[in-house]
């Protein structure tokens, strides 16, 4: 099968999804109204809340929430076959992404920005905000462990990827400066932004950093020394108001991955490559089935409880006006699919022929530890169709992800801060709570410890971050996509709203993941692997609980709606 055909029945179904169901989401169920005031106008102190351009709100949280996820996610998940890979896809991205994504942003700002494990004790109850308090505490852990690790190995995959991954900070920088401090437009400077962006890359091929040097001073392996370096930048990062480094960086990297997208997509038609891939996978012995575990593997790119913490996190607090959200939302979820497809085509046309695809995909070890390459690789041949060289396509590839993995860090560290502040002022601590250069710090070597749990180096370094960590991350991510769900229903119930938009994918979430989270219980039982047995029980345990309390308040709601005096 072409490859550019999978490419125009997907982009099809996305702009009539966005034409047609966001447009009735918008006015049906949401209802945004153009004249509400929202957190970002009403609450503005140059920090947090900042009323931004929908462009660059878009560009924000689109880089934010799509790191390394949804091109790792999809780039395993052609396992099973390319067919079940973009289905999920596809329809996760229209009828749960897209509806999970926009009603996060519109329920936080209509109650002042609030993130979404304030509001679930708000709207669903007070036994929920705890839950989801563990819950986001737990997948920031492993998102930011995850990402680091994901970040380390492209470096030292690709060490002609440091020069023009580093040079995007003092640009963004300088961007950042221009805009804010001297009202000035932030697209013609984020243009020559990218396009400097795209001369360091050659310049990182001929000038490759290596820390080998670094990592034999300290007495430690080279992607151990990538890690710290990479928490460390990160601890500043953060630290930084959003508008000096995270939003014109976030600006950068949406307009780069709509560069990326095109060059993608136009390399597929100008090659006229075909699918290697099977469409339904007979894969190997003792490999997990698809049914339910390609629900958990791609996460981001169908739909994520990340989004929920960002949308609620960051992006409702600098949204201008209301109606906005479905642009930022909705929208930032169709750009995660197109993300998504190019992943699925990348690893499924970009691999070579049938053999190759079967060599690389032998089994669902190989699979996940050489999930990066194959995109990296698979990208870099697309490239080649246009003339570029498939090195320079490669370490192209590489800087994309790693500049979407950095910005994601960047937001879920920020996010950490906030959920380690919430919990301290829950536990009664007060002191902790004020001291935010110490909440920093926790949420850092909270996931640099995980990140450098002993394990990591194993299979080439990908077998902990890939194998272990993203098992329990795809897990958690989608549990915290149902309960970000589970508000946005309890929400609609009490304004007297149709609750089934969000309502049906609320449902199928719990019930796959908690099919997967049995499964694997069994499984990491039978292999003795203690760690992950007890982590998983935890979160099976978290998914039980939200079963209950979210059934609980839809039926509280449905028979005595609490009026729409909950906000604004």
């Amino acid at each position: 099968m072409p490859a550019f055909l999978l490419i125009v029945i997907t982009l099809v179904a996305f702009y009539l999804a966005y034409r047609f169901y966001s447009r009735y989401l918008a006015e049906k169920v949401y209802r945004l109204d153009p004249n509400f005031v929202t957190p970002a106008n009403e609450l503005r102190d140059g920090v947090d809340f900042v009323p931004t351009h929908k462009h660059v709100l878009l560009g924000h949280h689109f880089t934010s929430v799509a790191g390394a996820a949804p091109i790792v996610g999809p780039a395993i998940a052609v396992y099973w076959g390319w067919l079940p890979a973009l289905t999920w896809v596809v329809l996760g991205t229209i009828f749960a992404a897209g509806v999970h994504d926009f009603g996060s942003i519109v329920v936080s700002a209509r109650n002042r920005g609030q993130n979404i494990g304030t509001l679930s004790g708000k709207v669903v109850s007070a036994r929920a905000s705890t839950l989801f308090l563990l819950i986001i505490f737990f997948l920031l852990t492993l998102v930011n462990a995850v990402f680091g690790v994901v970040m380390a190995i492209l470096f030292e995959a690709n060490p002609g990827a440091v020069v023009p991954a580093l040079i995007v900070i003092p640009i963004a920088v300088f961007i950042g400066q221009w805009a804010y401090r001297m009202g000035r437009s932030i697209i013609i400077p984020s243009i020559i932004g990218l396009l400097l962006l795209y001369i360091a890359i050659p310049i990182g091929q001929a000038y490759p950093i290596y820390v080998d040097g670094l990592a034999e001073a300290v007495g430690l392996s080279v992607r151990t020394t990538w890690i710290i370096l990479i928490f460390a930048y990160t601890w500043i990062a953060s630290r930084l108001p959003v508008w000096v480094l995270l939003q014109p960086r976030d600006y950068i990297n949406g307009q780069q991955l709509i560069v990326a997208l095109v060059v993608i997509f136009l390399g597929v038609l100008v090659g006229w490559d075909t699918v290697a891939a099977p469409a339904v996978n007979e894969v190997a012995p003792n490999s997990p089935h698809w049914f339910p575990y390609l629900f958990i593997t791609v996460a981001c790119g169908a739909i994520s409880g990340f989004h929920s913490l960002v949308a609620s996190g960051t992006t409702s607090k600098q949204l201008d006006k209301e109606p906005e959200a479905r642009f930022v939302g909705y929208g930032g979820a169709l750009g995660e699919g197109a993300l998504a497809l190019a992943a699925i085509l990348a690893c499924t046309a970009g691999l070579g022929a049938a053999g190759d695809w079967n060599a690389a995909y032998a089994d669902f070890g190989a699979a996940s530890g050489g999930a990066l390459g194959n995109f990296v690789n698979g990208t870099g041949h697309f490239l080649s169709n246009l003339g570029i060289p498939a090195t320079l396509g490669a370490t192209f590839a590489a800087v994309v992800v790693i500049t979407f993995a950095g910005t994601t860090m960047d937001t879920g560290v920020r996010l950490q801060r906030y959920i380690l502040q919430e919990i301290s002022e829950l536990a009664g601590i007060k002191a902790l709570a004020g001291r935010v250069n110490v909440l920093t710090t926790l949420a850092v070597l909270i996931p640099l410890g995980l990140a450098l749990v002993p394990g990591g180096e194993s299979a080439g370094g990908k077998g902990f971050a890939f194998g272990r960590l993203w098992t329990l991350f795809g897990t958690t991510n989608q549990l915290t996509a149902g309960l970000a769900l589970s508000i946005i229903g309890v929400w609609l119930l009490a304004r007297n709203r149709n609750p089934l938009a969000a309502l049906i994918p609320l449902v199928f979430l719990l019930f796959m993941t908690t099919w997967a989270l049995i499964l694997n219980l069994g499984d990491f039982f039978a292999k003795g692997d203690w760690l992950l047995l007890v982590m998983d029980a935890a979160i099976f345990v978290l998914a039980a609980w939200l079963a209950v309390e979210a059934f609980t308040a839809f039926n509280r709601e449905r028979t005595n709606p609490s009026a729409a005096t909950a906000d604004r």
